[in-house]
């Protein structure tokens, strides 16, 4: 894997959430100046925060915050969906217009930061009913920003091309566990304990892309077992 320069700073679309740690991850181990940039917008699901500003203390890397309200659609958080159901279909969960705002803001942040790049973590792969996790949307979006803001940072998605559990074998690769991140869409507070409601189609889709990794792990160490250290 190419080793960049730590001069060179990016910014990462953080959301503490399996896809967009993976992106943390990636950034340093390839020697970039990693920078975390969360968006507050009143999600319901603000666990993920918590989760990812851990993610930056433990990596020591800077975490920066920004808060933004707009009024949002109610949506309804389908369960218990057959993982077959989740395929290729936008879920009713889908709220309009968060990506684009994520992106902009992310693009605006990165100049007032000095990065560079601007890493997000959507992909199409396997799930692709959001209609801003396309590769479509984000050549529109890049090619859009070329004229908002000539000369400005540089927009990559290095999961696009990634299934569910392909990210999850990654982030096993690069040391994250099943538990490191948060992806539940409905938090249940057990006492004074956060828990993923095991229903939503987050935590659907969180649970098959690890049992695939697993799955998938443990038949490449037995076919090549001098792999195994």
């Amino acid at each position: 894997m190419v080793t960049q320069s730590k001069d060179l700073t990016i910014m990462v679309l953080h959301s503490g959430g399996l896809d967009s740690t993976v992106c943390v991850y990636r950034g340093l181990e390839q020697g970039y100046d990693v920078k975390s940039l969360g968006i507050n917008y009143g999600q319901k699901h603000s666990i993920e925060l918590a989760y990812a500003q851990r993610q930056c203390e433990k990596l020591g890397i800077s975490r920066h915050v920004v808060e933004v309200k707009w009024h949002k659609p109610n949506r309804q958080v389908p369960l218990g969906r057959k993982i077959e159901e989740l395929r290729g279909n936008v879920s009713p969960a889908f709220l309009p217009g968060r990506n684009v705002v994520f992106l902009s803001i992310a693009c605006a942040e990165a100049a007032g930061w000095g990065a560079s790049e601007v890493w997000l973590g959507i992909n199409e792969v396997d799930f692709s009913g959001y209609p801003d996790c396309s590769r479509e949307f984000l050549d529109s979006f890049i090619r859009m920003m070329e004229v908002a803001s000539p000369g400005g940072p540089t927009i990559r998605a290095p999961l696009i091309s990634m299934s569910k559990p392909e990210i999850a074998r990654e982030a096993r690769r690069l040391g994250i566990g099943q538990e490191d991140t948060w992806s539940c869409y409905r938090p249940q507070l057990v006492g004074q304990q956060a828990t993923p409601c095991g229903h939503c189609d987050a935590c659907l889709l969180h649970k098959h892309a690890w049992e695939c990794a697993v799955n998938l792990s443990l038949q490449s160490e037995k076919a090549h077992p001098e792999s195994i250290k």
